[in-house]
């Protein structure tokens, strides 16, 4: 992997944490039966790897 590919996906992973955990604090779950929004670690980790994949998909891939 080069330099560039790293670097955008862990501003990926940063963004979808920062949204994870600002989605669990504004809509959350209201009864606390949801798996992935009832707690902040979940949904922040749930949302960070989100991210790292969304932005990992705008990498280029260079054939050899």
């Amino acid at each position: 992997m080069h330099k560039k590919s790293i670097i955008i996906t862990f501003i990926g992973v940063i963004v979808g944490a920062v949204s994870g955990y600002l989605y669990y604090r504004f809509i959350g779950c209201a009864t606390g039966t949801c798996a992935i929004t009832s707690k902040p670690l979940n949904s922040t980790a749930y949302f960070a790897v989100l991210g790292g994949l969304l932005f990992s998909m705008f990498l280029k891939n260079e054939k050899k």
